[in-house]
């Protein structure tokens, strides 16, 4: 059976990992508010190339000027995740 491998796992594959980013802006109309925005996308740490291209896209073309961005980052598979397989096992 050959089954199409996902976009999200080749990319980890490749070494991107989950990055969540709070990112706080300003309301146009109220300044003073802060509003809350969270993204999540598979990026490569540590210069973040996917956030940088969203935060530049967000900077460019809304109008709620960044108050500040907050990043987490978190590799999901690792080498030690692999391992070997020795032969193929089949359950009925």
């Amino acid at each position: 059976m050959n089954t199409p491998v996902s976009r999200d796992f080749r990319k980890q594959i490749e070494g991107y990992g989950l990055t969540t980013a709070k990112i706080l802006y300003r309301l146009p109309d109220h300044p003073r508010f802060l509003q809350t925005y969270i993204w999540q996308d598979y990026d490569l740490f540590p210069k973040f190339p996917v956030l940088s291209k969203f935060l530049a896209f967000w900077q460019r073309e809304l109008e709620g000027p960044l108050h500040s961005v907050t990043v987490a980052h978190a590799k999901l598979i690792k080498p030690s995740d692999f391992r070997a397989v020795n032969g193929v096992f089949y359950l009925h």
